[in-house]
């Protein structure tokens, strides 16, 4: 493949060009809040939340709804072992301390048995992320948070489109928080957005993000509390739109990449893939390759391979405690045991099935070579 083919890039159309310039062109003034207006109006509509908030990003969003909650130091956060480091480093921002716990070794979500181990009378909120595109166990986890009284926040930054018995992720906790990076199903290059039903949680999170002034008072420069500025622009905001009136067109297509892989790869013993219960809807962001230890394969290794072959794939995130800025946690046993058998393969809406059916061959090429070269070890 002379081409390389790209881990994930948007797809991009004469829709977006066109609300972009035309953002460019006559959004200022009167006018530079028309497309975040449009934007979180139509975000909230398709998510079935109540309220919506664009923000910069969603790391930016994670530490809104943080501060939303009042967060405070010594305060505790139960978050999954296994996640992109943004969701955990702005618990820190607040003095608190971010709790890792093990996931489930089908969806690669947050344990909801370990969740309720781990509360103690600091804990503060659960912080449940939807991994790239599978779908936390919600009903288990909305019951110990009301046990417990505790504030329940939905990391779906990876699950734009997934359900979860009906329900869009981001909708059923306290607070869901969305991405919009250049590499997610839906961009604006850089972006996030913060829903809630919950319409003290909303204004109070509004104001937060209005550098502490609150958005409804007519007094001009004048802030009620320290605040932030996490906003987004206008010109990404048309962006966001158009890209969100294709968004069944952009998760099918998701689904679509996915399910050709499955079925390509379904001849390759020793690997799993993500799940997709009766219960779920997955939009499958990133089409996930699990290797049993059997196969032995070294990561690095087989993605050196796929660099030389032209092709992008990613690894699987890191346990967040492994890193050097965290106690290390390995009684996360499932975290620690999969990170290095896991691959994320190429999504991106252009793929070819000329394109998935090369990256299913390299893999299925490697695994071969690796299984000869570990049998003449063996013998």
């Amino acid at each position: 493949m002379k081409q390389k083919i790209p881990m994930a890039k948007p797809s991009i159309t004469k829709k977006e060009i066109s609300y972009v310039d035309d953002a460019i062109r006559n959004g200022w003034g009167e006018k530079c809040y028309d497309y975040i207006k449009k934007f979180e109006s139509k975000f909230k509509e398709y998510i079935g939340s109540k309220f919506s908030l664009a923000t910069s990003s969603c790391t930016g969003a994670i530490n809104l709804a943080l501060a939303t909650i009042g967060l405070k130091p010594r305060d505790e956060v139960i978050i999954a072992d296994i996640a992109w480091i943004t969701s955990a480093t702005p618990i820190t921002y607040f003095g608190a301390k971010p709790v890792f716990i093990d996931i489930l070794p089908d969806s690669w979500c947050i344990n909801p048995k370990k969740i309720e181990e781990a509360v103690t009378s600091k804990t503060k909120a659960i912080m449940v992320i939807h991994l790239y595109g599978n779908v936390a166990e919600m009903d288990e986890i909305m019951k110990i948070a009301k046990k417990h009284d505790l504030y329940v926040i939905e990391d779906a930054a990876e699950a734009l489109g997934s359900e979860y018995k009906g329900e869009k992720v981001g909708s059923m906790g306290d607070i869901g928080v969305f991405s919009f990076h250049g590499a997610k199903t839906c961009t604006t290059g850089e972006g996030g957005m913060l829903v809630t039903d919950n319409e003290e949680l909303f204004r109070k999170a509004s104001t937060l993000n209005n550098a502490g002034r609150n958005p409804e008072s007519k007094k001009v420069f004048y802030a009620d509390m320290i605040g932030y500025k996490y906003k987004m622009s206008n010109l990404q905001a048309a962006l966001g739109l158009a890209q969100l009136e294709r968004i069944e067109e952009l998760v099918d297509r998701k689904r679509q990449i996915f399910y050709e892989y499955k079925e390509k790869l379904s001849d390759l013993l020793g690997i799993s893939m993500n799940p997709e219960p009766p219960h779920i809807k997955n939009s499958f962001w990133m089409p996930t390759v699990i290797f049993d230890k059997s196969l032995n394969i070294d990561r690095k290794k087989l993605i050196d391979f796929f660099k030389e072959k032209n092709v992008d794939v990613r690894p699987f995130f890191y346990p967040v405690s492994s890193f050097p800025i965290f106690e290390k946690n390995e009684k996360n046993v499932v975290s620690y045991n999969i990170y290095h058998r896991g691959i994320n393969l190429p999504s991106y809406h252009d793929i070819t099935s000329e394109e998935i059916a090369y990256v299913c061959t390299l893999l299925k090429e490697f695994i071969e070579k690796n299984e000869t070269k570990n049998t003449k070890i063996d013998s």
